[in-house]
């Protein structure tokens, strides 16, 4: 984890999506360097349902640098400052950054997962502190697919993961809330459940997925 943060350069962009650098993922996520140089970087949320449409969630490592050991979507993290992650075409290169990630953290293979699967559903903009050092300040791309899969979760990167439908994941927030079982969830997460998710599962059931489809609006999310 401490390697990747200087390794990886993040896509830094302004409040409307317009590349406007790139920087490490360790600068990316340093507070301080957020809040002086308001460092803005572009980043993505996969929800992956199997064909029973239930929802797959992650629990970030003990490793994680911001948020371990939260409970969130699928997997989330950033497109790369490279080519194929670049491509703006109806955000082929987040969505080739999602494919590389989902094999990365859960173990899904390429092919499982077809960058032609995903559909990009919107965009929000939101700031979230982790720790007083940690955080993230992201414009997010939300994208949904679905999908069987084969899944085998990296240790470094998954600490546990659970399909979960409607009525569960109302009982997690639930448990969240009232600080049950030490359960958290990471605030992108919450974001997305809080403005998005319901209704947008309600299409993923009926087959209508595109028809939810935003990606002309940023949505400024706190």
């Amino acid at each position: 984890q401490r390697r990747l943060m200087f390794e990886d350069e993040c896509i830094l962009v302004d409040e409307n999506d317009n590349v406007v650098g790139h920087d490490t993922k360790y600068n990316c996520h340093l507070m301080e360097k957020i809040e002086s140089e308001n460092l803005l970087h572009r980043a993505f949320s996969v929800f992956l349902f199997n064909t029973k449409y239930e929802l797959l969630l992650q629990q970030r490592s003990a490793t994680k640098v911001t948020f371990p050991l939260v409970w969130t979507n699928t997997c989330c993290s950033h497109p790369l400052y490279r080519e194929s992650e670049l491509i703006p075409e109806n955000a082929l290169g987040v969505r080739n950054a999602a494919q590389r990630k989902l094999l990365d953290e859960l173990g899904i293979p390429a092919e499982d997962v077809p960058v032609d699967q995903f559909t990009p559903l919107g965009r929000m903009l939101y700031k979230a502190p982790s720790d007083g050092k940690w955080g993230e300040h992201e414009l997010d791309y939300l994208l949904f697919i679905v999908r069987d899969v084969n899944v085998n979760p990296n240790p470094d990167e998954v600490a546990d993961i659970k399909y979960v439908n409607k009525e569960e994941l109302k009982e997690l927030l639930r448990k969240a809330d009232a600080g049950e079982g030490g359960i958290k969830l990471s605030p992108w997460f919450r974001l997305v459940v809080d403005n998005f998710l319901f209704k947008w599962w309600d299409h993923v059931e009926k087959g209508t997925i595109s028809e939810a489809a935003d990606m002309k609006t940023i949505h400024k999310l706190t």
